[in-house]
């Protein structure tokens, strides 16, 4: 697996959340996992449905990400599968992200789960919360843009 694979294959994805957010900026972090996690990460047996990253003590936590429990593990599976995991950033990340939150009303919404190098990585992103208009606004813009597509794949299947 090249490196620019890593980035166009997520082992999580949380597809929600560009509908239920405005994501104004992502931070890439990385992840405190224990035991076979890692191993039940690589093989795509986790979910960021509902997950969500907090500051606490100057540290940051990822919240409800569910890891399934490796089949083939051994006694240092963990034993809840949706603990907190740390999150590993640079104190100035922190503080920024920590002031915006607190100031702006903004959240912390994982977007995606990755291997670099060898090590797992979230991408966290800044995100405020959309209203119910935004949503039908952007789900009428995508739908339009698909019909323009379409309308133009039939095109050049004619003109050929």
């Amino acid at each position: 697996m090249g490196k620019k694979d890593q980035f166009d294959k997520p082992l999580a994805q949380n597809k929600k959340a560009s509908h239920d957010y405005f994501i104004e900026e992502a931070i890439e972090a990385g992840m405190v996992l224990t035991g076979t996690e890692i191993k039940s990460l690589r093989t795509g047996r986790a979910t960021l449905g509902d997950a969500f990253a907090t500051i606490r003590n100057g540290e940051m936590f990822l919240h409800n990400m569910h890891i399934s429990p490796f089949e083939q593990g051994n006694r240092h599976n963990p034993v809840d599968p949706t603990r907190a995991r740390k999150l590993l950033l640079h104190k100035t990340q922190i503080h920024k992200m920590l002031g915006s939150v607190k100031r702006d009303g903004y959240t912390l919404v994982p977007l995606r789960v990755y291997i670099k190098n060898g090590y797992a990585k979230c991408l966290i992103g800044l995100g405020k919360g959309k209203k119910q208009f935004d949503k039908r606004e952007a789900d009428a813009k995508r739908d339009s843009q698909r019909d323009i597509q379409r309308i133009l794949r039939e095109k050049q299947k004619v003109s050929r």
